[in-house]
């Protein structure tokens, strides 16, 4: 099982809503190497649920990967934020994946709690002009982050 850590901002789909809904396809995903992260997922792999771009962004929940990645429907969607020009039925270069919800926490975990923690220092959340929003977090990254939650 791998971990990793997926960002989305809480007025396209929070942890909360994500709990609703039990689980949700996670696409849009506009970067290639946050794309390749997607497709290196597998079903049963943890992910930290990031609100961002919000007042209070960090870690709200833990979510898990039902499926295998597959091509991005939204690409095609002339109706979609995502949509992509370039992308057709034949060669679509993004790619989504199912998700769903695991655990919700009782206080998201802030930006600044984790930039306070040292043995995150190198964790790519934290160091300066790291935006991706899908990225991998270690075993020891994810139990650190787990400690913070309780």
């Amino acid at each position: 099982m791998a971990y990793w850590l997926m960002k989305s901002e809480p007025e396209e789909l929070s942890i909360s809503q994500l709990a609703t809904l039990g689980t949700a396809r996670w696409d849009g995903v506009r970067n290639y190497q946050a794309r390749n992260f997607i497709r290196a997922m597998r079903p049963a792999d943890a992910f930290f649920f990031y609100h961002s771009s919000c007042p209070q962004p960090g870690v709200a929940g833990i979510g898990r990967i039902v499926g295998e990645p597959y091509a991005d429907p939204s690409a095609l969607d002339l109706q979609s934020p995502y949509h992509d020009p370039k992308a057709t039925p034949q060669n679509n270069p993004w790619s989504a994946i199912d998700v769903a919800h695991g655990q919700t926490f009782a206080e998201v975990i802030p930006l600044a709690r984790l930039k306070a923690q040292p043995a995150l220092e190198a964790f790519a959340l934290v160091r300066k002009g790291s935006r991706l929003s899908v990225m991998p977090v270690t075993p020891q990254e994810w139990a650190v982050i787990c400690g913070l939650a309780g």
